[in-house]
């Protein structure tokens, strides 16, 4: 049997509303019940957003207290990982949360398009936002959005800016960012065992690609992402159930290539997390 894989979900994110899919967790309560029947489906890692009550993004770490301590007491061993995305807040108010010593947290580690807007992260605040995952000991998961971000993150890993073996997820699919095309993704997937020999990666596809990339990921040995912040259809026809319902989804293609899914446990293992 193959090695483990994760699979982390994105229960919310920052864009998609209620309009799009009704099932998007918006209140605390609804993301906490949506990210416990996600981890009964097998999800390891929970990707957390927070927003307000009109369902625009929120950097407010009172929020996102909240949801870390509702997922630690129903998720038992659950990966959490706040994000620090700049929809929700700008400078350093993106890591207002990371004092609440989340397992992690996302890092972009540079700017790229995105499809009506730059998504800006000027180098101090990369660098800012680094020595913070450091102080609170939080892994960064490199987003990484364009390939010199890749390089980036060794750049960063070789100044001591990212201590321990960095955890690459292939952001594919974003209008007028990376493209989900297989060449491209094999070319990442080539880049990160040639910088890091052994390290971890993961892959997330937006929109209809999220299937795509789910199989492109576990079949090539990495890591999965899947949950409505990506995307909230099921197929071009029908919306998306529940988060749950995507993560079981992913399980069956774990399944299909005898990977079996990642324990919680195994998940902290494999990311060299501190226990739950």
């Amino acid at each position: 049997m193959s090695a483990p894989c994760i699979i982390c979900v994105a229960i919310t994110g920052s864009v998609p509303r209620k309009a799009d899919n009704p099932a998007v967790p918006v209140t605390i309560s609804e993301q906490i019940e949506s990210t416990h029947a996600a981890f009964e489906a097998g999800a390891s890692i929970c990707h957390a957003h927070v927003r307000n009550d009109d369902e625009t993004p929120s950097s407010d770490p009172d929020k996102f207290a909240a949801l870390k301590e509702g997922v630690e007491k129903h998720c038992p061993g659950m990966i959490i990982q706040l994000s620090t995305g700049g929809r929700s807040g700008s400078g350093t108010e993106r890591g207002g949360m990371l004092p609440l010593r989340p397992d992690m947290a996302s890092l972009a580690v540079g700017s790229n398009n995105f499809p009506t807007r730059v998504y800006e992260n000027p180098p101090d605040l990369v660098d800012w936002l680094a020595s913070e995952m450091v102080k609170y000991d939080v892994k960064p998961e490199i987003e990484a959005f364009d390939l010199s971000h890749i390089l980036m993150a060794a750049q960063m890993h070789k100044a001591g800016k990212i201590p321990a073996t960095p955890y690459v997820q292939f952001v594919m699919g974003v209008k007028n960012a990376m493209p989900a095309e297989r060449f491209v993704f094999d070319f990442y997937v080539q880049t990160v065992e040639r910088l890091f020999p052994g390290a971890p990666w993961c892959a997330a596809g937006i929109g209809a690609n999220q299937i795509v990339l789910n199989e492109w990921a576990v079949a090539a040995g990495g890591h999965a992402r899947t949950g409505l912040e990506d995307n909230v259809r099921w197929d071009k026809a029908t919306l998306a159930p529940s988060n749950a319902a995507l993560v079981t989804r992913l399980a069956g293609i774990c399944a299909q290539h005898d990977r079996p899914v990642a324990t919680p446990a195994q998940a902290r293992s494999i990311l060299g997390l501190r226990a739950a």
